[in-house]
């Protein structure tokens, strides 16, 4: 809760929860304009809602974002008030957080969108695999045919557009929301050590290095192939969102109760639009991108009961993968 003059547009009140959440002290935030602290999202919305209080005089039940001390973005679900305080016409500004409520229910909406493509594979992802198998087959017969070697090189395009439609169902499939995993006790830091000759393999190819820091952390229950598959997509994903000569870092460590894959990369970060829509199905920004590689990322995890968070800067990006330890 906070208390701002109309007439200085100051604080002249604030309450112990503000200053718990939002980081400062009272010094530092009485006598100053809400404007100069930079509290809120943006400076537009503090004029909407004075507008809103000029008009009705009172603001029910809406969703603000504002700023903490550290620069972290926050929403409230805001109500204001017109109130008289010392003979003085003030606002009482009085804001629950939902933060913590918003994120959730936007991966729950994330999932559901998920879990839908994957019900939708697996109710189609057979009945078209079957006949691209056949033409798949008559195609290597008749590309075997000496009267029709001049045409061998359609025929390798028209295989390897097939095998790319077989590849983009089977990534379908991995999106099923009731799709069998086998979880045995794995060693994260082993199953990264055994990968690292691919991934260096794939990184030299394109002028960039791949580099392991890993910590001690506990077994962790996996499905080795579906996790495999997870650190192929980030680190792919990583590598190609860098110049030639950067360097992907991959990072396991313990913090608290969780055990995390961290994914580092130094390209030039995620814009807003972006980063919102970051694991959404067929949402792509490379030319020939499918979307799927991400969606597929958060399937898995939410299949291990995994979150992923991401941290992203004009330094690079690096996604959490985020294990809860048993």
């Amino acid at each position: 809760m906070l208390v701002i003059s109309l007439d200085s547009e100051k604080i002249i009140m604030v309450n112990e929860s503000f200053l718990r959440r939002t980081g400062y002290s009272r010094s530092d935030i009485i006598n100053r304009r809400p404007l100069e602290l930079n509290i809120w999202e943006d400076s537009k919305e503090f004029y909407k809602l004075r507008k809103c209080i000029s008009d009705n005089g009172v603001v029910n039940s809406i969703e603000v974002n504002f700023r903490t001390k550290s620069g972290e973005l926050r929403t409230g679900l805001t109500c204001i008030d017109v109130i008289q305080l010392n003979n003085e016409k003030c606002v009482l500004i009085a804001a629950s957080d939902i933060t913590e409520r918003k994120q959730f229910e936007k991966e729950m909406a994330r999932l559901d969108r998920l879990n839908l493509v994957g019900e939708m594979a697996a109710a189609l992802g057979h009945e078209v695999r079957n006949p691209i198998t056949t033409v798949r087959g008559f195609l290597q017969l008749l590309e075997d045919k000496k009267e029709l070697s001049s045409f061998r090189e359609y025929f390798d395009l028209m295989i390897d557009e097939l095998d790319r439609a077989s590849a983009i169902i089977t990534e379908f499939l991995s999106l099923a929301k009731n799709k069998t995993i086998e979880l045995k006790e794995e060693n994260l830091n082993h199953i990264l050590t055994a990968m690292l000759p691919l991934l260096q393999s794939d990184s030299a190819k394109m002028d960039k290095s791949v580099h392991l820091e890993l910590s001690d952390i506990p077994a962790l229950l996996l499905d080795e192939k579906e996790i495999r598959q997870v650190i192929l997509n980030l680190v792919r994903n990583g590598l190609e969102a860098m110049p030639p000569g950067g360097r992907l870092t991959i990072k396991t460590y313990r913090e608290d109760t969780e055990a995390v894959l961290a994914v580092q990369d130094q390209g030039n970060g995620l814009p807003p639009g972006v980063l919102e829509r970051i694991g959404t199905p067929f949402f792509t920004t490379k030319e020939n991108g499918t979307g799927m590689g991400l969606a597929v990322c958060y399937s898995i995890a939410a299949r291990h009961k995994a979150k992923i968070d991401i941290e992203t800067g004009p330094a690079g990006t690096t996604f959490l993968v985020k294990f809860t330890l048993h």
